[in-house]
């Protein structure tokens, strides 16, 4: 029976037990905390006999004393901010205690590089052969070690990519109608009879049960040969309108960076399979992305997960994650269009969105506009590699997508952000699918798309929370009294000159709590000289659209001005304080030397 399963499934397994600093069990990972123990154990299916065993005492990055401000991961949320061990995992492991991981843990990149090193040196193992890893249940590897490792930079080799789930194939060996389904460690070692272990060499007791358990499901025959795999890369998929979509396979995350690609949004929920073409950006009433994205799971149990990691960060923000229904994103992602669906159905890797055209802009200008400067790019299949978005009627709306064969492409387009087609500044900024389908949607018909209605209200005027430049720094300017009409692109050519110091997608429209243009945008520029000089050489200049000329007010401010402003503290007249004092002197001054 045994030598059948060596042959059926992999000879050698690696039972790998995780721990961290905060919650254990089936919380493991839901508080974001690190790892602190990496536990490997390798067993000889054939002579169903231990070969050999690893421990790694990790250190968390908080902990690290080498790690100074600036290096290391982004991340402020790892292990916490105080790096204190939590209560749980002291009565989980007490000798995994704060002076222990100080004294004697190393760096997770090296535990993991040290097992790398050990496997390769065991003499039982056939050369080049890779380890098949048995974990108990699916946190540990899906909701802590893939994760932690995508925050950190960590290249974990390919074989994390695949690993047996321990409960699932207890109830594979075992269970005939899913009773079993919730058992634990423990509760398998019960099922068996037998007495749990409390005396042994490992710092956590539980691993010790879990060899037994493993041991116990090869005597009894059991093949280890359906492993669970983790996706890494987000695969493109096209979604139809007519598509039906799992309610239970769906999430809103809410807070995004405005930057964030899909490709981003799936690195936050790495080690949770996202199904094909599964990241859908939602766009504002004015097609620009609002923060939001609809994700979808390959199944319930990932989508589960993916709750799991509820207010998680994404570099020095937080994420909310809720609940979504699969009309939802088909809401956003779905498409009918059959020129979008031959467009993007080229394969390409790298799909981005250009605005700001001139109206009368061709093909072949957007292609030359690529291939000029330093960093030339080819578009993929040539003029057919580019989709201008156009109304109803025909008429051109300054926007397009354009395609890229190649992911390296992607950082030679985006470095062309505002460059010039004639005299129009362009803005860039890599794309989906699913916000290809919902611009050309709305584009087709603008009262088709209604976006859904998010699980918590909004407060007017609605500019999220989470664009704001948090702190004192006076590097932003307030513009009152545009055009309803207005858009980016108006607002660029009424600063000028001054445009090329705002920053990365920095120009935000301000709504009403009906979701109509307040009139009032928020701008962010790359310094508070940038923004004083903006708001003294652009204040009550006008703005032509049109045959329109409006008359507008230019304020510098900061992100705590634009609070205030927003929840109604600032009243509009209160507006002119808000220069900083400093800058107000030097104003002051240099009213002197003129008069």
């Amino acid at each position: 029976m045994q030598t059948q399963a060596a042959t059926r499934g992999p000879t050698h397994l690696v039972a790998l037990y995780v721990a961290t600093a905060g919650l254990q069990g089936n919380a493991l990972g839901s508080d974001e905390e690190e790892i602190t123990l990496l536990v490997y154990v390798l067993i000889d299916v054939q002579q169903n006999r231990v070969m050999g065993r690893q421990q790694y005492i990790v250190r968390p990055m908080v902990m690290d004393e080498s790690c100074t401000p600036g290096t290391g991961s982004d991340n402020p949320a790892i292990a916490g901010s105080s790096g204190v061990i939590s209560e749980v995992a002291l009565a989980h492991a007490p000798a995994l205690s704060e002076r222990n991981l100080r004294e004697h843990g190393i760096p997770l990149e090296q535990a993991i590089e040290k097992f790398e090193a050990w496997w390769s040196a065991m003499s039982c193992v056939t050369s080049g052969s890779a380890p098949r890893f048995v974990v108990d249940g699916q946190a540990p590897m899906r909701q802590c070690l893939h994760p932690e490792a995508c925050n950190k930079d960590i290249n974990l080799p390919e074989h994390y990519t695949l690993f047996h789930d321990l409960r699932k194939e207890f109830v594979a060996c075992y269970s005939t109608h899913g009773e079993l389904s919730t058992f634990g460690i423990q509760e398998m070692m019960e099922y068996f009879g037998l007495p749990l272990d409390t005396e042994n060499e490992f710092y956590v007791h539980e691993i010790q049960d879990m060899i037994c358990v493993i041991q116990r499901m090869i005597k009894d025959g059991h093949v280890f040969q359906n492993p669970e795999t983790v996706n890494i890369v987000l695969e493109p998929g096209i979604c139809s309108k007519d598509e039906e979509v799992d309610n239970g396979c769906v999430v809103r995350a809410r807070g995004l960076p405005w930057q964030s690609s899909d490709q981003d949004i799936a690195k936050f929920f790495r080690g949770l399979n996202v199904a094909k073409g599964g990241v859908a950006l939602c766009l504002s009433p004015m097609g620009r992305r609002n923060g939001e994205a609809l994700v979808r799971f390959v199944n319930k149990e990932h989508r589960d997960m993916a709750l799991k990691r509820h207010k998680h960060h994404m570099g020095g923000r937080y994420i909310e994650v809720y609940k979504a229904s699969g009309e939802d994103f088909v809401g956003v992602a779905g498409g009918t269009s059959g020129e979008a669906h031959a467009f993007l159905s080229r394969g390409a890797q790298v799909i981005v969105r250009m605005r700001g055209l001139p109206y009368d802009c061709v093909a072949k200008q957007v292609l030359d506009f690529f291939l000029s400067g330093q960093k030339p790019c080819h578009v993929l299949d040539g003029e057919d590699g580019v989709l201008f978005v156009k109304k109803p009627d025909g008429r051109a709306t300054g926007d397009a997508f354009v395609l890229f064969a190649k992911e390296e492409d992607a950082v030679k387009a985006l470095s062309k952000h505002r460059d010039c087609i004639g005299s129009r500044y362009i803005e860039l900024f890599r794309s989906t699918i699913a916000e290809v389908q919902q611009v050309l949607n709305r584009a087709i018909d603008p009262k088709q798309i209604v976006l859904p209605t998010p699980p918590i209200p909004q407060l007017p005027p609605i500019l999220p929370q989470h664009i704001i430049t948090s702190g004192t720094r006076k590097d932003c300017v307030r513009l009152r009294g545009l055009p309803y009409e207005a858009l980016v692109e108006h607002i660029l050519e009424f600063m000028g000159e001054h445009s090329k110091n705002i920053v990365y997608q920095g120009v935000h429209m301000v709504y009403n709590a009906q979701g109509q243009p307040s009139g009032e945008a928020f701008i962010q520029m790359d310094s508070e000289s940038s923004a004083y000089a903006c708001a003294s050489q652009r204040h009550h200049r006008y703005m032509i659209y049109g045959k329109k000329q409006r008359y507008i007010e230019v304020f510098q401010c900061s992100g705590d001005d634009m609070n205030l402003v927003l929840t109604g503290a600032v009243t509009p007249a209160s507006t002119k304080a808000l220069l900083s004092p400093e800058l107000v002197e030097r104003s002051k001054e240099k009213a002197c030397r003129g008069a």
